[in-house]
Parts: structure tokens; C-alpha cells; sequence
């Protein structure tokens, strides 16, 4: 008999411990070989003032088996707090968040009874490397972080995905109408790395109409990759209108390690009452028996689940007179799977988990030659009141050097020289300054620059550098410019 493969648990918040319970019950049941090692995460090591949420010693676990089968969790509200997710998911190098949204009409409700889309979420950068800063009194931000390699391996994995799973087509998702750096690189990738699968179809949304077309016609799409922020709203939105949040589960994968989870919170008003329904997580841990090489025992789950689901067995939030014939506990839930293990669907496609295809050979991409990057400007934050045209002025007392003051924005939008008196501004103003006669800049120019600013009496409080890359502007240009 093979080894049992260990894996570490967390039981979680809330309805954490009766989900992961249920869910490790079945999956046991079914001839999962796993040797859990349980560490604890959440509410009570937050208590103890850890601000991470789970105990450094529980990293070790984590290190040794490189598998993490997680409960949901309750992040204590205010500052101070890590989200523990977003921890795991960067730590350990977790850059993809996989999301199968299916809807399993007509037993479970939707308006979408032919809907299989799956999310592939870049999981690390965008937003969420949690970088922000309140700047003035009135103003706070966000610094958003795309990368070409953090861009490259998910779209990568994206297509990598289809192939396994015989998808046909690969849908991405940008704002790149207005981000034209971020989201325009993150779209650049996607075009050049699709290249290399023919066999795969491709097709580019603008992300609000995206999401409005996700929305009313599901169908339409098959795999999603797209940016972190936009992946977390979307794969919520699809996963509720397949039927229900309470039915997805995820993997995060990386290179080296893998977590899997159900979607949802911990619901703490549920807690303690044989009410929730194991499902998402129960489908994480299908995914993980796929990752840990287990796919015969997740298909007799999946199948004895769907089975349970047409059976009319249905625990409260997805009960409906008329359709459903059993209400059922988060327990009874689980011996109803259990009760029809080696059982398959009537009405409902059966699953099979048969991803062995053989991988076609990739011409390899050329490596991309460093770009020719070069300093030509500088633009300089203001915390300072007052009217544009008076800033303006101001700003021309004070002697730039080899630099020359070239406009002033607020929140973005050009106010000086020749703005318009109607555009409202805040506390929070730029001052772009260009090299004269297009040369290029040293640290030294700018340092001296903020010095002339710091001795008028000035409050810069960041910088950014203005860079061209063989030439081609690195930085955007103001709204209204």
C-alpha cells in the first residue's frame, strides 16, 4: 500500500471545524490517502497577539508537507490584523487562485443552467501587496503592481490549464482602456504568451463589460485569467450565479506549494449549529487530491456529491420546495455522500477526471532583451492648499536647475498651466518636471531639486522618476493634457 500523503490541516473559525470535518470524513470515506497534521490559524492566535493569525511554528508543517487544506477564518476587523490568505498566498508563492464556477441546474437554482467557467486569478501582486500610505489629509493610496514576470506565469498557467482540461478558449480581462501601463503590460503578456497555443481560442474583454457579459451570458466564456483585484470580485460573482458562494471551492497553487479552501467566510452566526454546507470546501479538497495525485478518489466524490445533489438532499441554503426532498445538517450532509460513494449521476453530467493529455511541444519564446532605460524627469508630490494657478506661481520662484517645471495635476488631471476652473481639487498635487531639451537626469538633479522645494517651504511627500525604455514614454499622461 503507498504512503499516505501527508497534509496540513487548519480547522478554522466559525463554521470552520464542521465543514472540515464533513469534508475530511468523505473524503476518507472514499479511500482519500492523506495523514493530516492539524496546526491552528485564526481567531485564537490573533488572540494571543499575533497579527499574523497563525503560529510560527505551524510554518514548519507547512514547509514539510507543502500541502494546506484550510478552513475559512475570521480576521479581526481594524488595523493591525494580516490577512492570513494573503499572507499564505504570498509567502509560500501561491500566484495562482483557480476557481471552478459550475451551476447544476435544474436541482440547484440559476439563471444559467449551462454555465462552466473557470477563474485563473493572479494571486500576488495588483492592489493587493497591501502598499498604501495616507499622504495628506485629505488623501490616501494604493500602489497597484503589475509585473511582466508575475503577469507571465499566470497567463502561462492559464493556457497550461485549458490544455489539461480540454478548454477551448482562454478569456482575458484588463482595464487597459485607462491603465494603459499596468493592465496594458498584464494584456501584452497575454497576447504574446497565447501565441504559442493555436489550438486554444483567445479573446480580450475590457473588464466592466466583461463583467457585465459574465454576468448575463456565462456561457460565453471558459477560462478567465485576469489581474488579482478583478479575479476576486469576479470569481464571487461567478460563483453566485452559478447557484451559490457556499459551492466553491479554490486552489492556490505555486511552484512549490499548493492551498485549498472553500471561498466563502467563516460565518460565525452559523457556527455550532449543524447548518452549513460542506461543499465549497469539500470541492477544494477535490482539487487537492488532483494536485496531490489522487484524481480516481476526487472523481468517486465528486460523482457520489452530484448524485446526493439530484437525490433532492440539500442542506439549508440551497433548499428549495418543490425541488429539494431532504433538508439536512452539515453531518447529515456528509453520510448522504458517504451513503453513495461509487454511485454516479442520472440527470447531471457524470465527472470524470481523466487530465492526462499529452503536452504538445512549445517553441520557445526568445528572451526578451533588456530595455535601454533612461531618466528624463521627476514628478514631485505636494501636500499643499491652495488654488492651482497660485501654486503655479509659486512653483515658479524656486529654481529647478537642469529640470524644468512642465505641468501641475491633481488626483490625475492637469491643472496648471491652462486648466479648467470647474475641475475639483484636493490637497494632493504633482509637479512633473522634465530634463530640458529632452536630456537625461541623475539622482544628484532631483536631490537638489527637492532641496529648492524642502527650502521654499514646501511639504513634498514622495517622488516618482519619469523613465523612458528605448525611448517609449514609462510613465502616463495627465488627464486633460
Amino acid at each position: 500500500m503507498a504512503q499516505a500523503t501527508p497534509i496540513t490541516v487548519a480547522y478554522g473559525d466559525g463554521i470552520g471545524p464542521e465543514i472540515m470535518q464533513a469534508t475530511l470524513d468523505i473524503i476518507q470515506a472514499a479511500g482519500a490517502s492523506i495523514a493530516p497534521q492539524v496546526i491552528e490559524i485564526g481567531e485564537k492566535v490573533y488572540a494571543k497577539g499575533i497579527s499574523a493569525g497563525i503560529e510560527p511554528t505551524s510554518w514548519d508543517s507547512l514547509r514539510s508537507t507543502k500541502v494546506f487544506l484550510k478552513a475559512p477564518i475570521t480576521t479581526p476587523q481594524g488595523g493591525g490584523f494580516k490577512s492570513l490568505n494573503v499572507t499564505t498566498r504570498k509567502v509560500l508563492g501561491l500566484y495562482a487562485n483557480v476557481r471552478p464556477c459550475v451551476s447544476y441546474s435544474p436541482f440547484i437554482a440559476t439563471k444559467h443552467p449551462n454555465m462552466d467557467v473557470v477563474i485563473v486569478r493572479e494571486n500576488e501582486e495588483d492592489v493587493y501587496g497591501g502598499i498604501e500610505h495616507r499622504q495628506t489629509q485629505q488623501v490616501t493610496q494604493c500602489l497597484k503592481l503589475i509585473s511582466r514576470p508575475g503577469s507571465e506565469r499566470i497567463v502561462r498557467y492559464a493556457f497550461e490549464y485549458a490544455v489539461r482540461h480540454n478548454r477551448k478558449k482562454v478569456t482575458c480581462f484588463t482595464k487597459d482602456n485607462i491603465m494603459k501601463i499596468t493592465d496594458g503590460l498584464f494584456h501584452r503578456v497575454f497576447e504574446e504568451i497565447g501565441e504559442e497555443y493555436p489550438e486554444i481560442e483567445k479573446e480580450h474583454w475590457i473588464v466592466d463589460i466583461g463583467a457585465a457579459k459574465l454576468a448575463d451570458t456565462p456561457e460565453a466564456f471558459d477560462v478567465i485569467v485576469l489581474p488579482n483585484l478583478y479575479g476576486d470580485v469576479l470569481s464571487d460573482v461567478a460563483a453566485q450565479i452559478a447557484g451559490s458562494v457556499g459551492l466553491a471551492g479554490s486552489a492556490n497553487i505555486g511552484d512549490d506549494f499548493a492551498m485549498f479552501e472553500a471561498i466563502h467566510g467563516s460565518a460565525p452566526r452559523r457556527a455550532g449549529q449543524n447548518l452549513a454546507n460542506p461543499s465549497g470546501l469539500l470541492f477544494g479538497a477535490l482539487l487537492m487530491l488532483v494536485h496531490i495525485g489522487q484524481p480516481a478518489v476526487a472523481q468517486r466524490v465528486h460523482n457520489a456529491w452530484l448524485r446526493t445533489i439530484e437525490d433532492g438532499v440539500h442542506t439549508y441554503d440551497i433548499f428549495k420546495d418543490g425541488v429539494s426532498k431532504q433538508k439536512v445538517g452539515t453531518k447529515e450532509f456528509a453520510q448522504a455522500v458517504i451513503a453513495r460513494l461509487g454511485q454516479v449521476p442520472k440527470t447531471l453530467k457524470p465527472v470524470s477526471y481523466n487530465t492526462e493529455r499529452a503536452q504538445e511541444a512549445r517553441k520557445p519564446r526568445p528572451a526578451k532583451a533588456p530595455e535601454k532605460k533612461a531618466t528624463v524627469g521627476v514628478d514631485v508630490f505636494l501636500d499643499w492648499t491652495g488654488t492651482p494657478n497660485a501654486l503655479g506661481e509659486k512653483m515658479k520662484t524656486i529654481p529647478s536647475g537642469e529640470l524644468e517645471l512642465y505641468m501641475i495635476t491633481n488626483r490625475g488631471t492637469k491643472v496648471w498651466p491652462g486648466g479648467f476652473p470647474d475641475t475639483f481639487c484636493s490637497d494632493h498635487w504633482t509637479c512633473r518636471y522634465l530634463a530640458k531639451g529632452g536630456a537625461a537626469v541623475d539622482h544628484r538633479q532631483i536631490v537638489d531639486l527637492l532641496g529648492r522645494i524642502a527650502a521654499a517651504g514646501l511639504d513634498f511627500i514622495k517622488t516618482e522618476n519619469l523613465c523612458t525604455f528605448d525611448g517609449k514614454n514609462g510613465f502616463s499622461a495627465a488627464q486633460g493634457e
